[in-house]
Protein backbone atom coordinates (compact mmCIF):
# COMPACT_ATOMS: atom_id res chain seq x y z
CA UNK A 1 0.00 0.00 0.00
CA UNK A 2 1.44 3.14 -0.88
CA UNK A 3 1.66 6.14 1.60
CA UNK A 4 -0.53 9.28 1.36
CA UNK A 5 -1.01 12.91 3.42
CA UNK A 6 -3.75 13.27 5.51
CA UNK A 7 -5.20 16.88 6.33
CA UNK A 8 -6.69 17.72 9.50
CA UNK A 9 -8.07 21.42 9.32
CA UNK A 10 -8.55 22.79 12.93
CA UNK A 11 -8.72 26.31 11.70
CA UNK A 12 -11.46 28.86 13.63
CA UNK A 13 -14.38 30.58 11.54
CA UNK A 14 -14.71 34.35 11.97
CA UNK A 15 -15.67 35.64 14.90
CA UNK A 16 -17.04 33.70 18.11
CA UNK A 17 -17.65 30.42 18.37
CA UNK A 18 -20.42 29.53 21.02
CA UNK A 19 -19.30 26.02 21.68
CA UNK A 20 -15.69 27.50 22.26
CA UNK A 21 -17.21 29.77 24.36
CA UNK A 22 -19.01 27.83 26.37
CA UNK A 23 -15.70 25.96 27.52
CA UNK A 24 -13.68 29.04 28.23
CA UNK A 25 -11.95 28.97 24.91
CA UNK A 26 -11.33 30.74 21.72
CA UNK A 27 -10.55 27.99 19.16
CA UNK A 28 -13.07 25.27 18.72
CA UNK A 29 -10.72 22.53 18.40
CA UNK A 30 -9.64 22.91 21.99
CA UNK A 31 -13.08 21.92 23.35
CA UNK A 32 -12.71 18.97 25.46
CA UNK A 33 -14.38 15.79 24.10
CA UNK A 34 -13.79 12.69 26.21
CA UNK A 35 -11.40 13.70 28.56
CA UNK A 36 -9.37 15.25 25.55
CA UNK A 37 -9.03 18.19 23.09
CA UNK A 38 -11.66 17.22 20.19
CA UNK A 39 -8.26 17.92 17.66
CA UNK A 40 -6.59 15.17 18.96
CA UNK A 41 -9.21 11.95 17.86
CA UNK A 42 -9.19 12.55 14.38
CA UNK A 43 -5.36 13.01 14.32
CA UNK A 44 -5.08 10.08 16.63
CA UNK A 45 -7.01 8.09 13.98
CA UNK A 46 -5.12 8.97 11.24
CA UNK A 47 -1.74 8.54 12.86
CA UNK A 48 -3.05 5.15 13.55
CA UNK A 49 -3.45 3.72 10.19
CA UNK A 50 -1.28 2.52 8.15
CA UNK A 51 -2.17 4.38 4.91
CA UNK A 52 -0.15 7.72 5.73
CA UNK A 53 3.46 8.66 6.07
CA UNK A 54 2.35 12.41 7.08
CA UNK A 55 -0.50 13.48 8.43
CA UNK A 56 -0.89 18.23 8.48
CA UNK A 57 -3.33 19.77 11.04
CA UNK A 58 -3.61 23.15 9.72
CA UNK A 59 -4.81 25.94 11.94
CA UNK A 60 -4.54 29.63 11.91
CA UNK A 61 -3.06 29.75 15.48
CA UNK A 62 -0.54 26.35 15.13
CA UNK A 63 1.67 26.90 18.20
CA UNK A 64 -1.50 26.61 20.74
CA UNK A 65 -3.01 23.31 18.36
CA UNK A 66 0.35 21.51 18.50
CA UNK A 67 0.85 21.66 22.04
CA UNK A 68 -2.03 19.23 22.94
CA UNK A 69 -1.19 16.86 20.09
CA UNK A 70 1.33 13.49 20.87
CA UNK A 71 4.94 13.79 19.71
CA UNK A 72 5.15 11.57 16.44
CA UNK A 73 7.76 12.17 13.64
CA UNK A 74 4.81 12.05 11.10
CA UNK A 75 2.48 14.98 12.62
CA UNK A 76 2.93 18.64 11.35
CA UNK A 77 1.26 21.41 12.31
CA UNK A 78 1.50 24.79 10.96
CA UNK A 79 -0.81 27.78 9.93
CA UNK A 80 -3.80 28.03 7.78
CA UNK A 81 -4.32 30.09 4.84
CA UNK A 82 -7.59 32.58 4.78
CA UNK A 83 -9.95 30.05 3.78
CA UNK A 84 -10.93 26.49 3.33
CA UNK A 85 -10.28 26.68 0.13
CA UNK A 86 -7.34 28.69 -0.49
CA UNK A 87 -5.42 26.57 2.16
CA UNK A 88 -5.84 23.35 0.10
CA UNK A 89 -4.93 24.82 -3.12
CA UNK A 90 -2.18 25.85 -1.45
CA UNK A 91 -1.42 22.07 -0.21
CA UNK A 92 -1.96 21.27 -4.39
CA UNK A 93 1.26 22.34 -5.27
CA UNK A 94 3.24 21.56 -1.84
CA UNK A 95 6.25 19.22 -3.13
CA UNK A 96 6.13 17.51 -0.15
CA UNK A 97 2.59 16.26 -0.76
CA UNK A 98 2.10 12.37 -1.53
CA UNK A 99 -1.32 11.80 -3.62
CA UNK A 100 -3.83 11.50 -3.01
CA UNK A 101 -4.54 14.28 -0.44
CA UNK A 102 -7.41 12.98 2.31
CA UNK A 103 -8.86 16.10 3.74
CA UNK A 104 -10.47 15.65 7.30
CA UNK A 105 -11.70 18.20 10.11
CA UNK A 106 -10.38 18.28 13.75
CA UNK A 107 -14.19 18.34 15.04
CA UNK A 108 -14.69 14.15 13.10
CA UNK A 109 -14.35 13.08 16.58
CA UNK A 110 -15.78 9.56 15.82
CA UNK A 111 -13.34 9.36 12.66
CA UNK A 112 -11.92 5.49 12.95
CA UNK A 113 -10.21 2.53 11.04
CA UNK A 114 -13.20 1.89 9.46
CA UNK A 115 -14.40 4.52 8.08
CA UNK A 116 -10.59 5.96 6.77
CA UNK A 117 -10.36 2.18 5.17
CA UNK A 118 -13.85 2.57 3.73
CA UNK A 119 -13.79 5.67 2.11
CA UNK A 120 -9.91 5.40 0.98
CA UNK A 121 -10.57 2.08 -0.72
CA UNK A 122 -13.89 3.62 -2.37
CA UNK A 123 -11.98 6.76 -3.63
CA UNK A 124 -9.34 5.36 -5.09
CA UNK A 125 -10.09 6.24 -8.68
CA UNK A 126 -12.03 9.38 -8.23
CA UNK A 127 -10.12 12.80 -8.65
CA UNK A 128 -12.27 14.61 -6.10
CA UNK A 129 -14.70 11.96 -3.42
CA UNK A 130 -16.67 13.42 -1.07
CA UNK A 131 -17.70 11.08 1.82
CA UNK A 132 -21.58 11.78 2.67
CA UNK A 133 -24.15 9.47 4.68
CA UNK A 134 -27.94 8.77 3.49
CA UNK A 135 -30.26 9.99 5.50
CA UNK A 136 -32.38 6.80 6.46
CA UNK A 137 -29.14 5.09 7.21
CA UNK A 138 -28.20 8.02 10.14
CA UNK A 139 -31.52 8.22 11.43
CA UNK A 140 -32.02 4.25 11.86
CA UNK A 141 -28.79 4.36 14.41
CA UNK A 142 -29.39 7.92 15.75
CA UNK A 143 -33.29 8.80 15.14
CA UNK A 144 -33.11 11.70 17.01
CA UNK A 145 -29.82 13.82 15.48
CA UNK A 146 -30.26 16.53 13.26
CA UNK A 147 -28.19 17.21 10.40
CA UNK A 148 -28.17 19.45 7.45
CA UNK A 149 -29.79 17.64 4.70
CA UNK A 150 -28.98 18.01 0.85
CA UNK A 151 -32.24 16.11 -0.96
CA UNK A 152 -31.57 13.94 -4.39
CA UNK A 153 -33.43 11.70 -6.38
CA UNK A 154 -31.43 9.04 -4.65
CA UNK A 155 -32.47 10.27 -1.31
CA UNK A 156 -31.41 12.85 1.00
CA UNK A 157 -27.11 13.57 1.98
CA UNK A 158 -25.07 14.80 4.73
CA UNK A 159 -21.67 15.14 4.20
CA UNK A 160 -18.86 13.19 6.58
CA UNK A 161 -16.49 15.73 6.60
CA UNK A 162 -14.01 13.55 4.48
CA UNK A 163 -12.75 14.78 1.33
CA UNK A 164 -10.27 13.40 -0.69
CA UNK A 165 -8.34 15.10 -3.96
CA UNK A 166 -6.12 13.03 -6.28
CA UNK A 167 -4.15 15.76 -7.80
CA UNK A 168 -4.32 18.95 -9.78
CA UNK A 169 -7.56 17.95 -11.51
CA UNK A 170 -9.41 19.24 -8.11
CA UNK A 171 -7.61 22.98 -8.99
CA UNK A 172 -10.91 23.97 -10.69
CA UNK A 173 -13.14 22.86 -7.95
CA UNK A 174 -11.24 24.47 -5.23
CA UNK A 175 -11.24 27.89 -7.34
CA UNK A 176 -14.62 27.39 -7.72
CA UNK A 177 -15.53 26.97 -3.88
CA UNK A 178 -12.98 29.57 -3.02
CA UNK A 179 -14.87 32.08 -5.22
CA UNK A 180 -18.24 31.13 -3.32
CA UNK A 181 -17.27 30.71 0.42
CA UNK A 182 -18.06 33.47 1.77
CA UNK A 183 -21.86 33.01 0.38
CA UNK A 184 -24.57 31.68 3.30
CA UNK A 185 -26.35 29.35 0.87
CA UNK A 186 -23.08 27.25 -0.28
CA UNK A 187 -24.47 24.16 -1.32
CA UNK A 188 -26.94 25.96 -3.83
CA UNK A 189 -24.31 28.60 -4.75
CA UNK A 190 -21.29 25.62 -5.70
CA UNK A 191 -24.29 24.44 -7.99
CA UNK A 192 -25.09 27.43 -9.49
CA UNK A 193 -21.64 27.91 -10.68
CA UNK A 194 -21.34 24.37 -12.10
CA UNK A 195 -24.24 25.56 -14.13
CA UNK A 196 -28.49 26.63 -14.42
CA UNK A 197 -28.74 23.07 -15.77
CA UNK A 198 -26.93 21.64 -12.51
CA UNK A 199 -28.43 23.99 -10.18
CA UNK A 200 -32.57 23.05 -11.52
CA UNK A 201 -31.56 19.39 -11.84
CA UNK A 202 -30.72 19.20 -8.13
CA UNK A 203 -33.37 21.60 -7.01
CA UNK A 204 -36.22 20.09 -8.87
CA UNK A 205 -34.64 16.72 -7.39
CA UNK A 206 -34.73 15.10 -11.11
CA UNK A 207 -31.23 13.22 -10.45
CA UNK A 208 -29.48 11.36 -7.83
CA UNK A 209 -26.17 12.39 -5.95
CA UNK A 210 -23.93 10.32 -7.95
CA UNK A 211 -25.78 11.28 -11.68
CA UNK A 212 -25.44 15.35 -10.17
CA UNK A 213 -21.84 14.60 -9.81
CA UNK A 214 -21.04 13.13 -13.08
CA UNK A 215 -22.57 16.19 -14.62
CA UNK A 216 -20.27 18.74 -11.87
CA UNK A 217 -16.94 16.40 -12.82
CA UNK A 218 -17.79 16.72 -16.84
CA UNK A 219 -17.89 20.63 -16.62
CA UNK A 220 -14.84 20.12 -14.06
CA UNK A 221 -12.79 17.82 -16.49
CA UNK A 222 -12.36 15.52 -13.58
CA UNK A 223 -14.01 12.62 -11.93
CA UNK A 224 -16.21 13.37 -9.12
CA UNK A 225 -17.77 10.73 -6.71
CA UNK A 226 -19.57 10.56 -3.47
CA UNK A 227 -18.32 7.98 -1.33
CA UNK A 228 -21.80 6.73 0.51
CA UNK A 229 -20.46 5.28 3.64
CA UNK A 230 -21.86 2.34 5.93
CA UNK A 231 -21.11 3.72 9.43
CA UNK A 232 -23.64 6.71 9.82
CA UNK A 233 -21.65 7.90 12.64
CA UNK A 234 -19.05 9.17 9.85
CA UNK A 235 -21.82 12.32 9.63
CA UNK A 236 -21.74 13.09 13.41
CA UNK A 237 -19.25 16.11 13.92
CA UNK A 238 -19.01 17.91 17.56
CA UNK A 239 -20.55 21.74 16.33
CA UNK A 240 -22.80 22.72 18.70
CA UNK A 241 -23.66 21.71 22.43
CA UNK A 242 -26.28 19.19 21.51
CA UNK A 243 -23.37 17.42 19.40
CA UNK A 244 -20.70 17.36 22.15
CA UNK A 245 -23.26 15.35 24.77
CA UNK A 246 -24.21 13.23 22.09
CA UNK A 247 -20.92 12.48 20.69
CA UNK A 248 -19.76 11.92 24.41
CA UNK A 249 -22.49 9.17 25.04
CA UNK A 250 -21.00 7.53 21.89
CA UNK A 251 -17.39 7.28 23.22
CA UNK A 252 -18.60 5.99 26.58
CA UNK A 253 -20.25 3.27 24.58
CA UNK A 254 -17.29 2.36 22.80
CA UNK A 255 -15.39 -0.64 23.79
Amino acid sequence: MSKTTAIVLAGSRPGSDPLAAAFGTDLKALVPVGGKPMVRWPVEALLASDRFSQVRVLAQEPERIGEVLPADPRLVVERSAASIAATLEKLVFDPQIQWPLLVTTADHVLLDQGMIDEFCDLAELADIAIGVVERDNLTARLPNSQRTWINFRSGAYSGANLFQLSGTRALPALELWRSVEQDRKKAWALLWGFGPLNFLAAALRVRTIHETLDRIGERLGARVEAIDLSDPLAAVDVDKLSDHKLVEKLLAERP
